[in-house]
């Protein structure tokens, strides 16, 4: 996959404004790792083999403020788990007007879509095939969604499911 100057532009932003402070964060604080004891790290291992973290991220606005903030939540707890070493998932639920920001014709963030998905494997994004539906007879046309997102029948439902099943649930 081939990016274009703005794509790694956007990429380049983005990792800085999460990089440096936390860089700033440890030169000022002094922090550094202290080394485990080996039986500390045999536990370590045995905590995040168990530990598996999922999270339903929904959207139901066509705010771009809103949009980004889930994009930085997606980009900023994945690399959390990371650093512990522990298995972490997302699922993007888009209902009502968030589907918006998976639309191929009027997303406002899908350049950061696209590098959110190659910098992070485990994160999918579903539609509310119902709200599409809606958008479809409303505006006479198919509505395209961007690459790789997957429909479901009610969005809302969906994170009902996922929230039953033991999915944790944060509001952008």
């Amino acid at each position: 996959m081939r990016f274009s100057h703005r794509e790694w532009t956007v990429a380049a932003g983005l990792m800085l404004a999460f990089a440096v402070p936390l860089a700033v964060t440890l030169l000022l604080t002094g922090s550094q790792a202290a080394p485990a004891k080996p039986e500390a790290k045999a536990t370590e291992k045995a905590t995040a083999k168990a530990a598996a973290h999922r999270l339903v991220l929904p959207i139901n606005t066509d705010d771009p403020t809103t949009m980004r903030a889930l994009i930085s939540t997606s980009l900023n707890l994945p690399k959390y788990y990371q650093e512990r070493n522990e298995a972490f998932t997302i699922e993007v639920v888009a209902y009502n007007a968030g589907v918006h920001m998976l639309r191929a014709d009027t997303s406002p963030v899908k350049d950061l879509l696209r590098v959110l998905k190659s910098v992070n494997a485990n994160i999918r994004f579903v539609v509310c095939d119902a709200t599409k539906l809606g958008m479809e007879r409303q505006e006479g046309r198919p509505v395209t969604l961007i690459g790789g997102v997957e429909i479901v029948p009610s969005g809302p439902g969906r994170i009902i499911e996922l929230q039953e099943a033991g999915w944790s649930y944060i509001r952008s």
